[in-house]
């Protein structure tokens, strides 16, 4: 028989997902998913919603985040899995970026206001109470505002960090990101790091600091990373032996990314679970 599809990369309304974590767990069981992993951006306040969900479901839920770092001014996502999610440091260091990133909104939203019809209340709108709040929450805004037909084009043209309303974003280097992940007893796996525009390929140097600072996988089946792009990773985690994943990076209506249109194989979550001293996967 064949496997159920794994996917490791999913996203909920307490970061940027349009579905509360139950509902993204029924949505997971309703799409096949045998695995899906909870990872919203800087914070673990889904899991114990998506933990009482997943039972009954026969779907495996694999806790972690997506957690936020930056090389120079390029963003660079750390998915992290099977944590403790009480480790003081990654407490802290989230606690710290949520903040970091609600200052960013609010600036944010003030420039596009000099220009725009367009409110910190009308953001707000677009969230969940305890959400982490960021850019996607703007532009939800703006399409409710009329300013645009839907989160990508927001993203694509009032958002686009040419458009003179970004601002740079404050978060630690991904190898304190890999370092915090490693000592909270999580597995840390770079995300989607191949995509195209201006955060781009990581240099093969940075690369290979990551490897020496505890990286132990990397995302490579994304629909955001480029055909030449992935070959490189390919080559670079057969010759670091890491961890290959593939995911969906799903956001229920707030992308068009579809569960389970990337698969990450048995052996390899097999590896995550096993380098895992933290957390251990939820089986409903």
């Amino acid at each position: 028989m064949p496997h159920r599809p794994i996917d490791l990369h999913a996203h909920s309304s307490v970061s940027d997902g349009t579905e509360t974590p139950a509902e993204l767990v029924a949505a997971a069981a309703a799409a096949g998913l045998g695995t899906v992993a909870l990872t919203d951006h800087d914070s673990t306040a889904g899991w114990a919603e998506a933990t009482r969900a997943v039972v009954g479901t026969g779907l495996t839920l694999v806790p972690g985040m997506e957690l936020s770092t930056s090389l120079g001014m390029n963003s660079v996502h750390m998915l992290g899995y099977l944590f403790d999610p009480a480790d003081p440091e990654l407490v802290a260091e989230t606690a710290r970026l949520r903040e970091s990133r609600l200052h960013r909104a609010e600036r944010i939203v003030e420039r596009i206001a000099a220009d725009y019809d367009i409110s910190w209340a009308d953001v707000l709108a677009q969230s969940t109470n305890g959400a982490t709040l960021g850019r996607p929450h703007i532009a939800d805004a703006l399409v409710a505002r009329g300013f645009a037909p839907d989160r990508s084009a927001a993203f694509a043209g009032i958002l686009h960090w040419r458009s003179g309303y970004y601002e740079p974003h404050e978060a630690p280097s991904p190898m304190h990101g890999v370092r915090l992940i490693r000592a909270a007893g999580g597995v840390p796996v770079i995300a989607h790091p191949a995509t195209r525009g201006r955060s781009t390929n990581i240099p093969e140097r940075a690369f290979d600091e990551l490897v020496e600072a505890g990286l132990m996988g990397v995302e490579i089946a994304h629909r955001e990373n480029t055909a030449a792009g992935a070959e490189k990773l390919r080559q670079l985690a057969r010759r670091h032996d890491l961890i290959v994943t593939g995911s969906s990076d799903y956001h229920g209506e707030g992308k068009p990314n579809r569960l389970g249109e990337n698969s990450t194989e048995p052996d390899q979550l097999a590896r995550i679970v096993e380098a895992a001293t933290g957390w251990a996967p939820v089986r409903g």
